[in-house]
């Protein structure tokens, strides 16, 4: 254990004092894990300054398989569109499981319990369809982003999971880098007869030679969502590169490459 964390209760503590005689804090509130350090804080104000306070505890949220979903364990999902993008936090919830999306819903989102009860109702009828889920996701994301950043992960849930090549050409370049966001980056200039094999190479997705080659005849290499075999194909305008601008270039299933036209 840490010196910082052996001595956390006490600063969590000397907090809730500390705002309690500036700012008259008389209740804090916290996961079920903070009891202990809440009970600190309560054990210290109380006696320092003869005051009654208060400490409220709430259940934490769990994932599936029983952790806490936090900062601190690693797995937060934030409402600041820098660490969790719109598209993220709408897939975080389509992506929970039957047992706790009934739970989410009541606690997540503003419906009537009556109409979240319907929706369980329709769901027995077609669990394929997955309508709570989808409509857990749209209400927190609206909730979170607004009406725009919903739109936002629609259009990304269809151009990622359903291929869509329209959807790709109505993203501004901060939406594409948003959805692609581990994947490189690259801005390049045109260069008419460029090939499909030039490409891969310069944005290092493959490597120039006989392997590189044979990946892209093997199937291995696709650009914008259509599978390219033909190493010596040139870029064509409107099918490789779209009308934004823009190249998503796909090494095998999961290694996405972003590129950026220039002076098309």
């Amino acid at each position: 254990m840490s010196l910082a964390e052996f001595l956390y209760p006490a600063l969590q503590a000397y907090d809730f004092l500390h705002l309690h005689q500036h700012h008259s804090c008389r209740i804090q509130l916290g996961g079920a894990d903070q009891m202990g350090n809440i009970m600190t804080g309560y054990e210290l104000v109380t006696k320092v300054t003869g005051e009654e306070v208060f400490g409220i505890t709430v259940p934490l949220i769990t994932s599936t398989t029983g952790d806490k979903l936090g900062k601190s364990a690693g797995n937060a999902v934030w409402l600041n569109r820098d660490k969790t993008s719109p598209f993220e936090l709408y897939q975080f919830f389509v992506r929970q499981p039957d047992s706790t999306v009934e739970r989410y819903l009541k606690l997540f989102t503003f419906l009537p319990l009556p109409e979240i009860e319907h929706i369980m109702e329709m769901h027995a009828k077609e669990p394929e369809r997955r309508g709570p889920q989808k409509r857990l996701a749209a209400e927190v994301t609206k909730l979170v982003h607004g009406k725009e950043g919903l739109e936002l992960a629609k259009r990304c849930t269809k151009a990622l999971y359903y291929s869509s090549v329209e959807a790709l050409e109505a993203m501004s370049d901060q939406e594409l880098q948003e959805l692609f966001r581990e994947a490189p980056f690259a801005e390049m200039m045109f260069e008419p007869g460029m090939s499909v094999l030039e490409l891969c190479v310069k944005t290092n997705a493959i490597q120039d030679g006989p392997s590189g080659y044979q990946k892209i005849t093997d199937g291995g290499v696709s650009i914008n969502y259509m599978q390219v075999t033909n190493p010596e194909a040139v870029l064509v305008i409107g099918q490789h590169i779209l009308k934004n601008g823009v190249s998503v270039l796909r090494i095998g299933k999961k290694n996405f490459y972003l590129i950026k036209w220039l002076q098309l």
